[in-house]
């Protein structure tokens, strides 16, 4: 069986060799990269899994990175930083991050992080798969779920992989009211602990992009939902 990759992007050597030595004893393969530069020539070369990266480097960082990313991979981030304010850790996930770990750290917590985070995102990419609907139709708006792309009027909308997941989410269960906790949780897939502030932010991308403000509703001192009959 080919092991899971992740690629580590981390310009402190005793840190990238702590991750490198706990993760392969833990059977992922690895590669490293100590600027962004590099990161992106291996990501493209090493096709990872898993992308941990680090907030800071001497070329850049990780926030740009995680843009670029998350633009042209789906696949989840994990980044390390020293940085502690719930602020930037908001920022982070709202540029397409989708755990954050604050150094000093366990690496038994690295660890439960990467294996919780790939089990629930290859659970998505499942349920998504063996989906029998694969073209939806919204007004003008065409999503194809087995190529997760969306379009209006056969011009491609650019939403990142959390957009499109939120999208998603809230038109499988067209309807119900979620709330921003809810959303977090089966979005983001992991207990979020501070401001919910990144699921408006979200919301607002998506209305703005898809021009279907009138559809995804907001239920006021509650949440969101998308409202029903809207198919066609």
């Amino acid at each position: 069986m080919e092991k899971t990759k992740i690629l580590l992007i981390e310009d402190e050597a005793a840190i990238a060799d702590l991750l490198e030595y706990g993760l392969q004893k833990e059977g992922y393969s690895i590669q490293k990269a100590a600027t962004s530069a590099e990161g992106l020539r291996r990501l493209e070369l090493f096709q990872p899994d898993l992308l941990l990266l680090d907030w800071m480097l001497p070329d850049g960082n990780g926030l740009d990175i995680c843009k670029k990313v998350t633009a042209l991979y789906n696949i989840p981030i994990v980044m390390l930083t020293a940085k502690s304010d719930i602020t930037d850790k908001i920022l982070g996930l709202e540029f397409g991050a989708d755990d954050y770990i604050t150094k000093p750290f366990d690496l038994r917590e690295v660890v439960a992080r990467i294996r919780t985070i790939l089990r629930r995102f290859a659970q998505a990419n499942r349920t998504m798969n063996e989906s029998q609907e694969t073209i939806i139709q919204i007004r003008e708006i065409t999503i194809n779920t087995s190529e997760r792309l969306v379009h209006r009027n056969n011009e491609l909308i650019d939403l990142t992989p959390k957009e499109y997941d939120l999208l998603m989410t809230l038109y499988q269960s067209k309807g119900k009211i979620f709330t921003r906790t809810e959303l977090l949780d089966q979005v983001w897939g992991y207990d979020f602990v501070g401001d919910t502030r990144t699921v408006d932010t979200h919301i607002q991308r998506l209305r703005k992009k898809l021009q279907l403000g009138d559809l995804i509703t907001t239920v006021f001192s509650i949440g969101y939902k998308f409202e029903k009959q809207v198919d066609g």
